[in-house]
């Protein structure tokens, strides 16, 4: 019988590639979503992406009873002391969307030349079951952050994000080609040589 591994995520993009993943591994994943629809969110208080990783894996663990893989990621840029980080995703406020978000960074980085707008993306998973097991995975991937938008592929900051080694941002990237060198990508690829 297929080990069902829950997602902690309701984002699309990332469901279609942790399952693009996992699924022919022969895991059958859901996202928390498909099995408790009216679960409150928990409050995200780590200080880092793996203590937020943590906590929402544990979280919907003990929600579902099954195995969850949570993720937490985000874009730090080097000029900003740390800054977007874990505040990736509500960057500009808390229910802002990708585009304020990237406004924010575009305007944070104005002052600095575009040879100073390095940055990286950081990815922790961790999956943890019932029974106390614990996986922890974690990639990065380095870039440039650009002041316009191009690509229409991926989500978030991936429209400025260039990566110099294709001579494109990662919404320009292929499925395949992100998930070679994407910071998720790269996570998955550590989990997949941990997983049982």
């Amino acid at each position: 019988m297929k080990e069902t591994i829950i997602l902690a995520t309701h984002n699309a993009g990332k469901i279609r590639e942790f399952k693009g993943a996992l699924e022919p591994l022969g895991y059958d994943v859901v996202s928390v979503h498909d099995v408790i629809s009216d679960i409150k969110e928990p409050e995200e208080t780590g200080t880092t992406f793996v203590e937020n990783a943590r906590l929402k894996a544990r979280y919907y663990m003990k929600a579902t009873g099954r195995p969850c893989l949570a993720d937490d990621s985000g874009i730090i840029a080097d000029v900003l002391d740390g800054r977007p980080g874990v505040y990736s995703a509500r960057y500009a406020g808390p229910e802002c969307d990708d585009g304020q978000n990237n406004q924010k960074l575009i305007e944070e980085l104005r002052p600095f030349p575009p040879e100073k707008r390095t940055a990286h993306y950081v990815c922790d998973l961790v999956l943890i079951w019932p029974d106390g097991r614990e996986i922890h995975a974690e990639g990065t991937c380095s870039g440039l952050i650009r002041d316009f938008y191009a690509g229409t592929g991926g989500f978030g900051y991936d429209p400025l994000f260039y990566v110099p080694s294709y001579g494109r941002t990662m919404a320009e990237l292929s499925l395949e080609e992100k998930n070679k060198i994407s910071h998720r990508g790269r996570a998955l690829k550590k989990l997949l040589e941990l997983l049982p």
